[in-house]
Order: structure tokens, then C-alpha cells, then sequence
């Protein structure tokens, strides 16, 4: 049985720094790209950030790029998104994704086969 565990989140204060883990199982995780999307309250799931297997590949919301990274450790099953410089509007649960197409770094919820249940960051101002 394939999961996926977010941890990390938590409420910290704008400017202040997170880092995000999302530990997988039952899967290997070096066959698969690997996402962060987030959903605030009454929006939908949007892209945050997402690597290939490799982890040469990155890919970032505008939103995000230059405060956000993304990495991963396949040799542990884990990946990582730190997240410097945070903002309100950064408020959020953040899930974690696997994507079958382990070269590429979709940014669509339907590029995305496996999903974590959600960690919450909540910044306050």
C-alpha cells in the first residue's frame, strides 16, 4: 500500500522559515517525480513546486520561486520543501504527490497519481 506522510507543518510568523517533509512508502520513490501543491481555505489545490527523479529538475509557482526549494533524498524515501520567507498569503495545507512520470515536473493535479493527506502552515502577519 503506497503512502505518503507530510510533517513539518505549523504557524510561524511572516518571514519566518518551514521546512516540510513527506516521508513515502510502498513505492520506490526514485521511479517517480515528486509535487507540493497547497490549498487554502475555499480555493482549490494549486502547484507549488515539483522535481524529477533525478532531482536535476525543478520547477516552481511564480509565487514561490526564490522563497521556496524543493529536494529530495531518494536513498531515505523522503522529500523536502523549504519554505524561507513566508508570507500570510503562504497560509495553506500543504500535500505532497507522486507522479508516475518520474522525467517530468507536472504542474496539474492530474499529472499526479499519489497524494499525502495534508500538513497545515499557517503565517500569521
Amino acid at each position: 500500500q503506497v503512502r505518503l506522510v507530510e510533517s513539518g507543518g505549523g504557524l510561524v510568523q511572516a518571514g519566518g522559515s518551514l521546512r516540510l517533509s513527506c516521508a513515502a512508502s510502498g513505492l520506490a520513490l526514485s521511479s517517480y517525480a515528486m509535487g507540493w501543491f497547497r490549498q487554502a481555505p475555499g480555493k482549490g489545490r494549486d502547484f507549488v513546486a515539483a522535481i524529477s527523479w533525478s532531482g536535476r529538475t525543478t520547477s516552481y509557482a511564480d509565487s514561490v520561486k526564490g522563497r521556496f526549494t524543493i529536494s529530495r533524498d531518494n536513498a531515505k524515501n523522503l522529500v523536502y520543501l523549504q519554505m524561507n520567507s513566508l508570507k500570510p498569503e503562504d497560509t495553506a495545507v500543504y500535500y505532497c504527490a507522486a507522479d508516475r512520470s518520474g522525467n517530468t515536473v507536472g504542474r496539474t493535479l492530474a499529472e499526479y497519481v499519489y497524494w499525502g493527506q495534508g500538513t497545515q502552515v499557517t503565517v500569521s502577519s
